[in-house]
């Protein structure tokens, strides 16, 4: 009777549950049995764990095999418990020193020649580990993603003898050197865009103060264009950041080292269903909500997504997280996206339009434009129509003002946020906003009228002064004047 124990980790929501993988050999009818609430591609592990073995020469014992993956109310799934499994049995048949092995966490699918293969939730694993102090053993192509997380000790293998030569002390794994990026190319730049100076004034707004945007206008008017190079104006990610966006790409199979610290860009299509955007399954799953955590979420053609898919997004638009339940699970993911919304004016397009092909009757737009809730509308901070330009403006206008220069003034502006509050001017609370968002007597009497004539809810209006402190900061201005407030009221006058 033998029995060996590794650590290896489980994927939960955000969180890499620790898993410890036990095998245990006794006398009897050989037998290999995996518990422990394995999904299918766990059970499947034993025919791939038995050719890897064999195919590098190790003895497969010929006794009762009995896998317990625990804890055991926690499901199980992928094949990246298959290099674990596969080193208990070594350990516990004798054929590894078993000594030393609750050093390590373990993790890796084994092909049938023995080789290992990459594995998804590399980075999020590999700050689990560093967090219990253990050294990570994983496959080599997954390697430079685990390194990612500072303070990680990760070993790299290729196959399952390079670790058990590791193991053996015969030939030792030499560590994944870190190479984080210092520095992204912009592929698309602001200055392409010609004209639309008060839809770039609107956006670098949103990208000071983190908030939220619906560009209204006919088509071709550039706002998809707009709403692709906004990435570019944002603030560069802290290091807490970039580890948040990373271990959520992680989790998809979406993330590549070279994105390290590169704001997530999302455009999911308008079909796209509720669990799409905010994430589900059996195992659930984080959806585009989530995959946009510290970055942009685009909804192009909004009007056209379904209004029971939009109205998922009331709640993580206000709490910046989303809890995905469901009837064995419940998982947690983050979400603390930012909108860029975009629509037509009118089913067909046109209305407004300098060359007056708009035909929809006044029944028609109004039940196009209903299709937007209210509750949805308040929720998001900027409303700017982007209009048509004209022949002049298209042929003659100008080159726009680079994505640098408008970023500078960004970061310099979301500094002082975070000099003044802590965070950015999209997440203040309400006693926040009181505090560091009053503005000036004159601003204070224009703010009121606004709420008078606009009709705006006690939502919109907390919205106005984040909007207009950030424009103040922008301006480098202490106080928030009644400038701010009036450039922050227009930008809720959309009539939606």
């Amino acid at each position: 009777m033998a029995l060996a124990v590794l650590h290896s980790r489980a994927l939960a929501g955000m969180e890499a549950p620790e898993v410890a993988v036990e095998v245990h050999l006794a006398n009897g009818l050989p037998s290999f049995t995996i518990v422990g609430l394995p999904e299918a591609e766990v059970k499947e592990s034993k025919d791939r764990v038995r050719a890897a073995l064999q195919t590098a020469q190790f003895e497969f014992p010929a006794r009762r095999i009995t896998v317990n993956l625990a804890p055991a109310d926690l499901p199980k799934e992928s094949g990246r418990y298959d290099l674990p499994i596969a080193l208990g049995i070594l350990a516990a048949s004798g054929q590894i020193p078993a000594k030393g092995l609750d050093q390590y966490e373990v993790a890796g699918e084994l092909a049938l020649t023995g080789e290992l293969r990459p594995i998804r939730g590399a980075l999020a694993m590999a700050y689990k580990a560093r967090e219990s102090g253990r050294t990570f053993i994983l496959p080599q192509e997954s390697a430079a993603e685990a390194a990612l997380v500072q303070g990680a000790t990760v070993l790299p293998a290729a196959s399952l003898l390079q670790v058990c030569a590791h193991l053996a002390g015969r030939e030792l794994l030499v560590p994944q050197p870190v190479n984080i990026p210092q520095s992204f190319s912009v592929d698309a730049d602001f200055a392409e865009v010609k004209g639309q100076l008060q839809a770039k004034r609107a956006l670098e707004i949103a990208a000071a103060g983190g908030h939220s945007v619906l560009m209204s206008g006919p088509p071709g008017t550039g706002k998809s264009m707009l709403a692709s190079r906004f990435v570019g104006l944002l603030p560069a990610m802290t290091e807490a950041e970039a580890l948040e966006s990373a271990a959520i790409q992680s989790l998809s199979k979406g993330f590549r080292a070279g994105d390290w610290g590169k704001r997530p860009y999302r455009a999911p299509h308008h079909t796209a269903s509720g669990v799409a955007l905010v994430g589900g399954g059996a195992i659930p799953k984080p959806g585009e909500i989530s995959l946009a955590h510290h970055g942009v979420l685009f909804l192009d053609e909004l009007a056209e997504f379904d209004r029971k898919v939009l109205e998922v997004l009331r709640e993580p638009l206000e709490s910046g997280h989303i809890t995905v339940s469901r009837a064995a699970r419940q998982a947690e993911f983050p979400a603390r996206f930012q909108l860029i919304a975009a629509m037509n004016p009118c089913p067909c397009g046109y209305f407004g339009h300098p060359n007056g092909k708009c035909r929809c009757t006044p029944d028609q737009i109004a039940r196009y434009r209903h299709r937007l809730s209210g509750p949805l509308l308040d929720r998001i901070d900027i409303h700017i129509q982007v209009p048509a330009l004209s022949e002049d403006e298209l042929m003659h206008a100008p080159a726009g003002e680079a994505s640098a220069a408008i970023r500078s003034r960004a970061e310099a502006a979301r500094q002082r946020q975070l000099d003044r509050q802590g965070v950015g001017n999209h997440m203040l609370t309400s006693q926040q906003v009181d505090e560091h968002c009053q503005p000036d007597e004159a601003g204070g009497a224009l703010l009121k009228q606004a709420i008078t004539r606009l009709d705006l809810s006690a939502r919109a209006f907390h919205r106005i002064l984040k909007v207009a402190r950030t424009i103040a900061d922008l301006a480098a201005s202490e106080a928030v004047q009644s400038t701010h407030i009036a450039e922050a009221v227009q930008y809720r006058r959309l009539g939606l």
